[in-house]
């Protein structure tokens, strides 16, 4: 089974920017970026193929960009114009298409201060 790293999680004050990155140990179709927040359900926020097709959630359009790296199997997450809201653990995912997920990260921890 393909295994999943996660890193570039942290504190940050609003309006501040981080960028997540996640690598597979193989090939993944779809990579996606999931977050959940404290007594809430995981969220899907964003998912790119390999072809570069993206799906954005509205909550994050114009602020996150999801991009990846097929050549190193990596998927990224750039955060900008951070909100307390976006506080949260985030995942990553892949699968064969969108709607089926093969593989998780552990999770990446992302603090936004207001």
């Amino acid at each position: 089974q393909v295994q999943l790293a996660e890193s570039g999680g942290g504190l940050v004050q609003a309006g501040g920017s981080l960028r997540l990155s996640c690598t597979a140990s193989g090939r993944i179709n779809v990579m996606s970026w999931h977050r959940q927040a404290p007594g809430q359900q995981r969220q899907l926020v964003a998912s790119i193929t390999t072809s570069g097709t993206t799906t954005v959630v509205e909550s994050v359009k114009g602020r996150f960009t999801i991009s990846r790296d097929n050549a190193k199997n990596t998927v990224y997450l750039q955060m900008n114009s951070l909100k307390p809201d976006d506080t949260a653990v985030y995942y990553c995912s892949g699968g064969p298409v969108v709607s089926v997920i093969s593989t998780w990260g552990q999770g990446t921890q992302v603090t936004v201060s207001s």
